[in-house]
């Protein structure tokens, strides 16, 4: 998701920052820290699971499941500034510890919602959960480059990262086992599978809290009299006045609602194309994507040692492009392999995007970087999008025209900036 190219903005942004924090805040710090990652992998892939739970549950339309992802990218997009205000003002503890409470209280709010049952309960739960995790993503990502030397602080991201993908195949492995468990001829399917699963993750979230705030981590709070918001805003506005730049906002929002839409109609398209697999082995065909997307970013990270990074996302987008509209139009298993497939050519959009869109941009890289995390709203818009092409033409498959459409955009983007290379 989102997070592994977080750290190429945070980088540029917190630079400074190493040099005024202990050299070492210890051993217990940094997993404490790890596992945030870990974590927040789990709660969003989770979502697809519960997508085609709830489905079934509330008898619902496929816009109105996406409406899963829309609460929850939507959170994510209202608290992105306000997290990175707090993780200045207070300090990354404070906004670590603060979006641990978010987090553990939307999941202990499964709990009602899963008495009533109420899918706007349900909905609410889950915004509360992504603003949790927006302080968590803004705040993890510089702690780990300042737990210890700036000269050993990639090798510490990039393990860091590791654990995102482990927790994002548990979340569906988990939810694949619990929540979709097949029912018994006769009887109706009820809300309450997901009440123990997000249960338990509040009780570990709780404990992880209690656990960072006993750990002495360093503050890393702005300078006395530094006013963030402002500075914010006016690097807002100038960066309205560059249109490349507008242009990578744009390229990141159909890349994140392309992403966040396929994983999450993927169970559905695999129950709707090959319906005797099951709605459980259709779930495992989403851990196959995962591990796919994360083999990718290994196999990408190489292949951008030796290739231009607009160039090799010229050619994963094309051949994305392709994948979606097979996924569309022929369907059937070849369908299914191709829309699977897709997630290993998706892996390296986001940090790329991401990369060369603050390029150049100097003193406006930190708000700069703040606009490109709030594109993931495409999440919320675009998963929606896909729920209502599927609804009104009656076929899940011509819903992949959507991300189809979404990687061309992506392949135009990387064009112009292999053009802009070349001059």
């Amino acid at each position: 998701m989102p997070d592994l190219a977080i750290k190429r903005g945070v980088r540029m942004m917190n630079g400074t920052q190493d040099g005024q924090a202990p050299r070492m805040a210890g051993r217990a710090g940094m997993v404490l820290i790890v596992g945030l990652f870990f974590l927040w992998g789990l709660a969003n892939n989770l979502n697809d699971v519960l997508i085609a739970k709830f489905r079934h549950v509330f008898q619902l339309s496929d816009l109105q499941s996406g409406l899963v992802q829309s609460a929850f990218y939507l959170g994510y997009f209202c608290f992105a500034l306000p997290a990175a205000y707090a993780a200045e003002r207070f300090g990354y503890k404070a906004a670590v510890v603060g979006g641990l409470l978010l987090f553990a209280a939307g999941a202990l709010l499964f709990w009602p919602a899963s008495l009533q049952p109420s899918y706007p309960f349900f909905l609410f739960a889950l915004f509360v959960i992504a603003s949790g995790l927006a302080f968590l993503e803004t705040s993890a990502n510089p702690l780990v480059i300042v737990l210890g030397p700036a000269e050993s602080a990639d090798r510490r991201l990039n393990l860091a990262q590791a654990f995102n993908p482990l927790g994002s195949v548990t979340g569906v492995a988990m939810g694949a086992a619990l929540l979709l468990a097949d029912v018994p001829v006769g009887v109706a399917p009820d809300a309450s599978a997901v009440r123990m699963p997000y249960l338990v993750i509040a009780a570990v979230v709780l404990v992880w809290a209690v656990l960072l705030m006993a750990t002495p981590l360093p503050r890393a709070v702005m300078p006395a009299g530094r006013v963030p918001v402002s500075g914010v805003l006016s690097g807002v506005g100038a960066l309205l006045k560059r249109p490349r730049y507008l242009a990578g906002v744009c390229a990141q929002f159909f890349y994140v609602g392309a992403q966040v839409g396929i994983w999450s109609y993927l169970i559905r398209y695999v129950a709707a194309e090959l319906p005797q697999l099951g709605i459980q082995r259709a779930a495992w065909l989403l851990t196959v994507s995962l591990l796919l997307f994360t083999a990718g970013r290994f196999v990408g990270a190489l292949l951008l040692s030796r290739i231009e990074g607009a160039r090799l996302m010229t050619l994963f987008g094309a051949i994305n492009v392709m994948l979606m509209v097979v996924a569309a139009l022929v369907g059937g298993r070849v369908g299914v392999v191709a829309l699977v497939a897709s997630s290993f050519f998706m892996s390296i959009m986001y940090p790329t995007i991401f990369v060369l869109s603050l390029r150049g941009l100097g003193p406006l890289t930190k708000p700069g970087s703040s606009l490109i995390v709030m594109a993931i709203i495409g999440g919320a818009v675009l998963t929606a999008v896909m729920g209502f092409v599927s609804d009104i033409s009656g076929a899940i498959s011509l819903a992949m025209l959507v991300p189809a459409a979404c990687f061309a955009v992506i392949l135009a983007f990387a064009r112009l900036h292999c053009g802009e290379v070349e001059r």
